[in-house]
C-alpha cells in the first residue's frame, strides 16, 4: 500500500558538532519511526493485524525518544546554538513528511476500526437475534424484541 505522492526526504547534511548531531540524530528517529509507521499502515491495509501490533511496543519507544529529543531541540533552538538552515530544512522535511504518513495511517486505521466494529455489532444483533422467542403478536406481526434481550458478546483474542 505505498503512496507513490509521498516522496523521500533528501539526504542529511553531515553534522559536525553536538549542536547538529542533535539534529541529525532528531532526523535518524523520524526516518526510522516513519518507516515503522509505514510498515504499519502496509500490514493494516492488507490486514495483517496481528502483525502490525507486534509493532506497537517499538513505535511507542521511537515515538518517545523522538518527543524527547524534540524538546531537547526546542530548547537548543530557543537559545539559539543551532543556526544551520540546511540542517533545519532537512528537519523539517522529515517532519512534514511524517506527517503526511501519519494521515495515511490514521485513515488505514479508523477504515479497520469501522470494520471491526461492524463486525462485531453484526454479531452481537445476530446472537441477540436467534435469543429471543420466535412468535407474533396479536395482530399477526413479528414481536419485536425488547431492549433489555440484548445480550453481551465475549471475543476471544486467543485465535
Amino acid at each position: 500500500m505505498s503512496n507513490p505522492a509521498i516522496s523521500n526526504p533528501s539526504p542529511v547534511p553531515p553534522a559536525d558538532d553536538p549542536a547538529h548531531r542533535m539534529v541529525a540524530e532528531s532526523i535518524e528517529l523520524i526516518d526510522t519511526l516513519s518507516a515503522l509507521v509505514a510498515q504499519e499502515t502496509e500490514l493494516v491495509g492488507a490486514g495483517k493485524l496481528r502483525a502490525a501490533t507486534k509493532l506497537a511496543f517499538d513505535k511507542a519507544d521511537l515515538a518517545g525518544r523522538y518527543q524527547a529529543a524534540t524538546v531537547r531541540l526546542k530548547a537548543q533552538l530557543s537559545v539559539g546554538q543551532i543556526d544551520t538552515p540546511p540542517l533545519l530544512e532537512a528537519l523539517r522535511e522529515r517532519h512534514e513528511h511524517f506527517r503526511t504518513l501519519l494521515q495515511v495511517n490514521r485513515a488505514v486505521l479508523a477504515t479497520a476500526h469501522a470494520v471491526a466494529e461492524g463486525l462485531i455489532r453484526g454479531a452481537a444483533d445476530e446472537v441477540a437475534r436467534k435469543a429471543i422467542p420466535q412468535g407474533y403478536g396479536e395482530r399477526g406481526q413479528v414481536v419485536a424484541p425488547p431492549p433489555r434481550t440484548a445480550r453481551p458478546v465475549a471475543v476471544s483474542r486467543a485465535c
